[in-house]
Parts: C-alpha cells; structure tokens; sequence
C-alpha cells in the first residue's frame, strides 16, 4: 500500500533543510554523498554519487524485509547526506524514514521527487545524457549505450529508476561544478557495482547459468495467476525448509552469500550437529514442529486492525505451542552450539503464556461449528450465566406458547414462541386460509409484526414481558465474548516482541535443518573456510547434474595464492568444460551460504565476488548484438573482479570473427596474468580458441595453468572420459562430434574434406550439382502444374492431384538429381 510522503513534511515528521519539490537549491556546499532509493513490492533498488572522487556507486535490485534491514545496513555504512525518495513510496519507507528522523545522533536530508522523475524510460535517458569526460563528446547514443552497458547493471529496473532521480537532483544543486558555467554538467568518472561489506557480490546471470535459481511455467491450470514455480535449480534442492520463512530466509541467504568467517562456522556447526546419525531423533522432532510454525506478521497485522478469523486464532495457537516445543526440545541439546543457546534463552516464557492463555479462553470446536469466537466455559461468569438462560430458553418458551394459546382463536391450531436477534421474542402462528388480505392478519390484543413462509409473527404482552426480563441475550453473549477477545488480542500484541525473535530464530533453525537434510541425502562434506586466497576442490561433483546422470566423474580443483591462479580448459565439444566449471562455481557459492558441498574434501577462501561469462543471449532491450552483450559480460570481470574474486568464463568470442575474437580472449588473459599476484582473481575459463595456447599469444607465467579433458578415439568413435587432466587438446574433433550429433556421413566427410583443402590452401571444388537452368525448368514445371489447377471446380479432388500428379512429378525429378 503505498503512501505520500508529502503528508508527512508538514507535519514535521521529514527533517533536514526544507525542500519545495525536491527543486530548492542549497546555499550551503554540496553534500560528499547523495544516496537515490526506490522501494518496491519488497525490492530495494539504489544508488549513490560521491563528489569526492565523482563516482556512481549502484546495488542491483535485491529483495529486504517489512523493516527494511538491508537499506538500514546501506545507510549505516554510506551515511548519505542527502536521500533521494519518491513522494509515492510503500508504507514500510515511510515509517522507516519517520524512525530515521527521531534518530538524534544522523539526521540526512529527505529529498522528495513526483513519482514520474523514477520512470524507467525517464532514468535510462538521463543516463544516456549524463556528463562521462572520459568519453569522447562525438560518441554515438548506441556507442554510448554499448559504454554504460558494461559499467552499470541494466537488469535493475528500480536502481535504473533511482539513478534517474538521482541525476536530476546532482544536476539542480551543480554538485561539484556551482561555479562552472550551466552548460558544464556534474561529472560521473566511475561507475562501481556497490555490495555492503561481509557480502559477495554475484550478478543476475551467474544466478542463472550456474542454475542456482531457475523458474519455470507452473503446470497447474490452477496456479497459473503465479506464473511460476522453481525449477531444478540449487535452491531447489537445498530448499527442505517446513516453514514458509525459512524458505524466505534461505533465498535471502542465496541472494546475500557472506563473507564473515565467524557467520558462515556458526551455520556450519549446526549443519554438522544434524548430519550426524545419533541425532536423527531431534531432527525429527524439530522438523514436525516446524510445520506448525505459521505466517506470524499477518496474523499479529490483523490482530492489530481487528480482523481476526477463527482459523487466525488456530494458527496463532499452533504457532506459539510449535515454538515452545522447539524450545523444549532445543534445551535438551548441547548449549555450546551458538543457534541452541540464542533459542533456549531468546523463547522467554512469554510463549508458554501465550499458548496457555489461548487453550483456556477460546473454544475453538465452538467457533468453527458458529463460525466466529467463542470462549470456553469459566472464563467470565457473566457470560457463563447468559450461556445457561440460553439454553434453558427453549423449554420456557414452548410453556410460555402453551398459555399464549389458550387466549387465541379456536381456529389456530398451534403457535410457538421464538426469539430473532436484534428484534427480540416473537409468537409465531400459522397462515390461516381466510387470512388473504393485511387486514385479516390483525388479531385482537397482538401487534402485527410480518410474514414470513405462511407464518404470521406478532408481538404480544408476554412477549414484550420477555423482552425485558431477558433481553437480547445472543447478541448481549457475541458482544461480552468480543471484548474477551479484545482483551486477549491486546495481551498477545503487547508481546509480539518475542514472537518475532522467535520467527528469526526458527527461520534460521528450518534453513539449517534443512540444509543439513540435503547434505545427509547427497553425500555432501563440510568445507574447511579460510581467509587465504585459495582454493581447494577434492573430488568435486555437479550438485544438480549427478542428479540427472547415472555416473558422475568427479574432478578435482586448486588454486592457490600464487600458482594456478588462471586456468585455461580446452577440449572438443561436450567433453564437459562448461559442466566443470559450474561444478567450480556452484561449490563455491554453497560454502559462501554456509552448506555442505558435493566434494570429498574442500578449502575454501572467502571470495568477494562471482562473475561469469557463460552464455550467449540477445539484450532486445539495450538494442545490443550477442557478443557486444558478452564483451560487456567481460568488461564487467575485468573492471570489478579483485583478487578475492572468482571468474568463470564459457566459450567467449563466440558469435563474432574468430580472429576478433581470439585477439580479445588473449588480450583479457594478458591483463590479469600482467598483474600482480596478489591481485590476480581466480579464472577458470574453457575456449575452443585452442590457438590462444598453441600460438604462444600469452605471456608465460606460474598462474597460468593448462588443462584439458581426457578423450579416446576408438576407430572412428570419439569416447569422452570426463577426466581433467594438465595438457592442450591438438584437436577439436569437429568430425567426430557432428557424427555423434546425428549429422549424415556423407556432409560429415564432405566437411572433413573442405577443412583439409582450406588448411593447405588448395582449391576448393564445388561438387557436382543442377544447373541452374535445370533448377529453374523445375520450379516453372511446379508452378505451372498449380496454376492449371481449377480451385473453383468443385469436382477437383486436392488429395488426388498431390498424389497422384505432383508427388510422383515431384519425386521423379528430385531422383534425377
């Protein structure tokens, strides 16, 4: 729901200088950091300018919670001067920029700007406009474009929007240039992909070529408002959790892999604690519990607005007494694991309170059979009472009718005494067949009240006497039980506190548990971490593709802090390059989140970030060609990569002149093997381009290592052994692969021939084909043949003359070739 931030300035709840639509201009100099965020359907997009060294600093698009932790951790470690917002933003923006203004101690300015300076459209224009020096003044747009699609992220639609605003607001204040002429515009000299510290940065692509998340078409009809569901994919398989938030949290863990050694051991040693046999029993225990476990936000959300249902109240119920049983059974393992001791000591007694309060007030059996609340005996006397006269009404009423009939027409045989909520005790009597009309329902000393189903209701002395000896008791009952569940709410809500830690707490619990689950069915190991710039993979498998084979070689890893830093794997076509170095990326990724890995033995150090070039893919939007997007892909490797970083990069070059492409692989190469160890990131690329090795186009260096997959020819069938072995493929068995692809012999030899010819330089011949004059008399002879056909004749069979006159014609000349 979204909410104007302009109803809140003037009641002061906005602070900082006073700023008319976001347009007046500071006397003041310009702030060091101005920082531009958009919330969103629960996505952070952001980015922030620092004049000190005129710099755009961008985070793509990540997912935060209701209270907005990540931008909290943001603003914590940039401390904007000035932040840039939308006058149109969700609640949870506005109260967190009302809890940002009574912090006493930072105090940003608020910049509000009409939702219209965050258009998309809006913000990739004035990207294009924006002032880069470094660029020469005679670019083209598209060469521009091309420029900034290597430098900034493009699959960010909200951070592209707040860069929008953004550069509107540097270019009213002039940052940095207030005494330069106005046609000389705010500099940007460097874009830098931002990532808040302890966190890895990894892109939207690597996300989807290592299939850590993959989404598919839901195949049921009934889910098609949700689009999609997960396909195979790591989270998939690591996602066992029992609860909603732990699913939550453990994508929050895949979209944030950390980077704080003490973090990623704490998870470690409770994934260790539920792999081992002799604690199977607790698992189990904890996993049932955990399935109780419920949507505890909303349920609290309508307790506050009152709109709880009776299955709101089974829910809360099954929650709190879920979590107590966590509790107990956490106390009962060993308080030196960290996550034990924080759910033994942090589930106070509140919820034993909680759950006892509501097991003693509420009859749920009562509630759902009435469909609203209903309370339990001895809970209020008063209602108790109520309840009880209740219950003995019927048989008071029935003795009561007897006497009302005693006093009426001979010619009613019966009558009944009810009672109708909100209008009070009624006698009822049947339609006689004389009364036709409104004047023959009047009856001597009754009031007539209405006709209803060929009964007549009137009000009668004895009954206005029951009116007010008894009253209306129904609804007297519904209102006294509502104001016990008034209370009962108001108690549960003065201690929501410690239902959200434990919604925390049993989130974290349900990832590790699951994980561990995961690790148990896969035959996975715990990674020893390390600070050092290294590497080590014993053995390693493919998470998700030894679930799809019936046999996996597994292949080893190691990169160390001054050996083997740059790895170049050649090898024919589906020799497994690309699977080997998703297989690299993906452990590593894995012991970034804390799981076990698909590996006999593993070392892992704390990369900074995950870039990839593995895949060739149209950019329709940015109007760019496949391989101008991979140079991109590149740059972004080459520009942010550190010597923490890992780089996977597939097949690059790949949809472009193979000189061209040959020259920029070996130039990319050069430029990190020509850098300092130290700064060196951890390259692992398969090429085809066997001629960046056998030419001698790199420098020789110890961090460059040569590896290739081990192959047999048996006769003239190619055998892949899938064995990574030091060494350069002589062959890319092109001939050998289109045969295994199904091509015919004969093109396949036909290929083999024209590839020797062209290798020695000899002519190449053309094979002995039609003439053109013959193909052109056969395609007249097909035309004339449809044109003499009568389409308006309705005696012409279409089936016969297919047959029987075009398909022999056809085949006759098609033999001749």
């Amino acid at each position: 729901m979204a909410a104007s931030l302009e109803d809140l300035r003037g009641g002061g709840l906005l602070f900082g200088p006073p700023v008319l639509n976001g347009e007046e201009e500071e006397e003041e100099d310009s702030p060091a950091v101005l920082l531009s965020v958009l919330v969103q359907h629960g996505q952070v997009g952001l980015c922030f300018y620092d004049s000190g060294d005129s710099s755009l600093h961008y985070m793509v698009d990540t997912p935060d919670n209701f209270e907005l932790h990540l931008l909290a951790k943001v603003i914590q470690e940039v401390s904007p001067h000035v932040i840039i917002t939308s006058a149109k933003q969700e609640r949870c923006m506005t109260r967190y920029l009302q809890q940002l203004g009574s912090n006493p101690h930072y105090k940003p300015e608020i910049v509000t700007y009409p939702n219209v300076d965050f258009g998309l459209g809006v913000g990739k224009q004035r990207l294009l406009s924006a002032h880069l020096p470094l660029l020469p003044a005679s670019i083209s747009e598209r060469d521009k474009m091309s420029y900034l699609s290597s430098c900034i992220s493009f699959d960010s639609p909200l951070m592209l929007r707040a860069v929008g605003a953004l550069l509107k607001c540097l270019d009213r204040r002039r940052v940095g240039v207030e005494l330069e002429d106005s046609s000389v515009g705010v500099p940007i000299l460097q874009f830098h992909a931002y990532t808040l510290k302890g966190v890895v940065y990894i892109d939207r692509d690597t996300y989807s070529v290592l299939q850590i998340f993959k989404s598919e078409l839901h195949p049921s009809v009934y889910k098609l408002h949700s689009g999609e569901k997960e396909g195979l994919s790591l989270y998939a398989i690591l996602n066992r959790c029992r609860c909603k938030f732990g699913s939550k949290l453990l994508r929050q863990w895949f979209l944030r892999p950390r980077q704080e050694l003490a973090e990623l051991q704490r998870r470690q040693e409770v994934i260790r604690f539920f792999t081992s046999p002799k604690n199977s029993d607790a698992l189990s225990t904890l996993q049932s519990s955990l399935r109780g476990i419920r949507n505890i936000p909303t349920l609290l959300r309508r307790m506050s607005l009152s709109h709880t249902k009776v299955t709101d109240w089974q829910s809360l119920y099954k929650t709190v007494f879920s979590a107590v049983c966590i509790r107990d059974t956490v106390r009962h393992l060993p308080q030196s694991i960290q996550l034990f001791r924080d759910i033994s000591e942090g589930f106070s007694d509140d919820l034993h309170y909680m759950a006892s309060l509501i097991s003693r007030v509420v009859d749920f059996e009562t509630s759902l059979a009435e469909n609203r609340f209903t309370i339990k005996p001895n809970v209020d006397p008063a209602i108790d009472e109520k309840k009880r006269r209740m219950m003995g009404l019927s048989d008071f009423l029935t003795d009561v009718a007897r006497r009302e009939l005693e006093h009426l027409d001979a010619r009613i045989p019966s009558c009944c005494v009810i009672y109708i909520p909100l209008i009070g005790f009624l006698l009822s009597v049947p339609r006689l067949p004389t009364m036709v009309d409104k004047e023959d329902f009047e009856i001597e000393g009754l009031d007539f009240m209405f006709l209803s189903e060929d009964r007549l209701h009137y009000r009668s002395q004895r009954t206005r006497e029951l009116d007010e000896l008894l009253g209306d008791l129904h609804c007297d009952i519904r209102d006294m039980e509502t104001a016990v569940m008034t209370q009962l709410q108001n108690t549960i809500l003065e201690k929501s506190a410690s239902l959200y830690k434990v919604l925390d707490l049993i989130a974290e619990l349900d990832c590790l548990i699951a994980m561990s689950s995961a690790s148990q069915e896969y035959n996975y190991t715990s990674p020893k971490l390390t600070s050092c710039r290294k590497i080590t993979i014993t053995q390693g498998r493919h998470p998700l593709l030894e679930l799809c084979s019936p046999m996996f070689v597994a292949n080893s890893f190691q990169s160390s802090e001054s050996e083997g830093r740059v790895k170049i794997i050649t090898g024919p076509n589906s020799s497994g390059k690309s699977i080997y170095i998703k297989q690299v990326g993906l452990i590593v990724f894995m012991a970034l989140i804390g799981s076990d890995v698909p590996a006999k033995e593993a070392e892992v150090g704390l990369v900074d970030g995950i870039f990839t070039r593995m895949q060739s893919r149209e950019s329709v939007s940015l109007g760019l060609s496949t391989f101008m997007v991979d140079l991109n892909q590149m740059a972004q490797a080459l520009n942010n990569s550190t010597g923490n970083s890992l780089v996977l990069i597939d097949e690059f070059g790949k949809g472009t002149n193979t000189v061209d492409g040959l020259s920029l692989l070996a130039a990319s190469i050069s430029y990190w093997l020509r850098k300092a160890a130290v700064d060196v990131p951890h390259v692992l690329l398969a090429t085809n381009f066997h001629s960046v090795l056998q030419l001698g186009l790199l420098p020789s260096s110890g961090l460059l290592s040569r590896l290739t997959l081990e192959t047999a020819v048996d006769g003239d069938e190619l055998v892949f052994l899938y064995q990574l072995r030091e060494g350069i493929c002589q062959s890319s068995y092109a001939a050998n692969i289109a045969t295994l692809a199904g091509l015919p012999t004969c093109l396949v030899q036909r290929g083999v021939e024209v590839s020797e010819l062209y290798r020695t330089g000899r002519p190449i011949n053309h094979t002995d084909k039609t003439s053109l004059d013959e193909q052109a008399k056969r395609c007249r002879f097909f035309v004339e043949k449809f044109l003499s056909l009568d389409l308006e004749d309705k005696d012409v069979d279409l089936q016969s003359f297919m047959k029987d006159e075009l398909t022999p014609s056809a085949g006759e000349l098609l033999n001749s070739s």
